[in-house]
């Protein structure tokens, strides 16, 4: 992007995995920041970031932090959300948040680019980013509800452990290097063991038997697609894959669907790659897609089980799309409209 209009950045919770992404992805994309400032708990304090041969010192997140900062991206949880957020705005920061904690709020918007952006005029100086699996799978739903008009849609998520956080990652790798060492295998993150293993929860269980992962799935793309009856259907699981969720998505749609129309669809969509050659064997898979702006879909098909159906797989990277880059876009798209200039010059 141009830079001549720089804009002041902060990155609050910088040290971790979505934090590390955005600091990669704000200079790979050429983001026209003039200072960029790393923020996360005080037991990083003083640590030191690299990227693009600049070194970062990380300062301790805290409220009297964001006096002028032109935009902060949150790449912490809910509680940091909860507890700075308010002043980030009341600074006269625009806050873009990679936690829950705003995401239902009628009053925040929540925002992907290629969906919804015009919901990034009604912001009041938060703007809410979804949840990594809803991200991707819309990726692959929007351009088909575009064309066939969507009336429900049942998923089954196959996600990373890069989704949970950088001690998970460790914990796949240590359960792979014991069982082929022969030795044992300890589990802290799961309970259960990870490695050559699925497990059916992502996140805790509410008393209707959905995990916060699955209900989160539900509500959000209600939200997010304007379709706020829905009918919506998770099953999400934690799978031995290091980066990037899969989903396998059957819908029903509104008027007559056709897998010719279906590919056309997603192959025009800017959010999403066809691949979708099942005679040559193929289609997406994450290691495809990790570390790639769009997210790929395929095995386009006939449901034979729903009126109206469809049923594909979609692919993409939950650090990217799924969150650092999904932030990234929706502050892009603001500055290339018009609708966020430096306040700080």
């Amino acid at each position: 992007m141009n830079k001549s209009s720089s804009f002041t950045i902060g990155i609050v919770g910088a040290t971790g995995a979505v934090g590390q992404e955005l600091l990669q992805l704000l200079h790979e994309r050429n983001f026209p920041f003039g200072e960029l400032r790393l923020y996360a708990s005080a037991r990083s304090v003083g640590k030191q970031l690299t990227c693009a041969g600049r070194t970062y010192t990380v300062a301790e997140a805290k409220p009297g932090i964001f006096a002028g900062l032109d935009v902060a991206f949150f790449a912490a949880g809910s509680s940091v959300t909860k507890a700075l957020a308010p002043d980030a705005v009341k600074a006269g920061c625009l806050v873009i948040d990679k936690s829950s904690f705003y995401r239902m709020d009628p009053a925040v918007p929540l925002v992907i680019p290629e969906i919804n952006p015009q919901d990034l005029r009604t912001h009041k100086g938060i703007i809410a980013n979804p949840n990594c699996s809803t991200a991707v799978t819309l990726m692959g739903l929007w351009p088909l509800h575009v064309k066939f008009g969507l009336k429900r849609y049942v998923v089954a998520t196959y996600q990373s452990v890069s989704g949970t956080g950088a001690e998970a990652v460790r914990e796949l790798d240590a359960q792979v290097q014991a069982s082929v060492q022969g030795r044992p295998l300890v589990k802290k993150v799961y309970p259960y063991q990870i490695a050559y293993n699925l497990i059916p929860q992502v996140d805790t269980f509410g008393n209707d038997g959905y995990t916060g992962e699955e209900t989160k799935m539900m509500q959000e793309s209600r939200k997010i697609m304007g379709l706020p009856q829905l009918k919506v259907s998770a099953t999400c699981v934690r799978v031995p894959v290091v980066r990037a969720h899969s989903m396998a998505v059957n819908a029903e749609f509104e008027r007559p669907v056709s897998v010719a129309g279906a590919r056309a669809a997603v192959a025009a969509f800017p959010g999403a790659v066809l691949v979708d050659d099942p005679a040559a064997r193929k289609y997406p898979t994450p290691l495809d897609f990790t570390r790639q702006v769009k997210c790929g879909v395929g095995r386009i098909r006939l449901d034979t089980a729903l009126d109206n159906g469809l049923a594909f797989w979609v692919s993409g990277d939950n650090l990217w799309k799924g969150a650092a880059l999904n932030a990234i876009q929706n502050v892009e798209l603001m500055i290339r409209e018009g609708w966020l200039k430096p306040k700080h010059r």
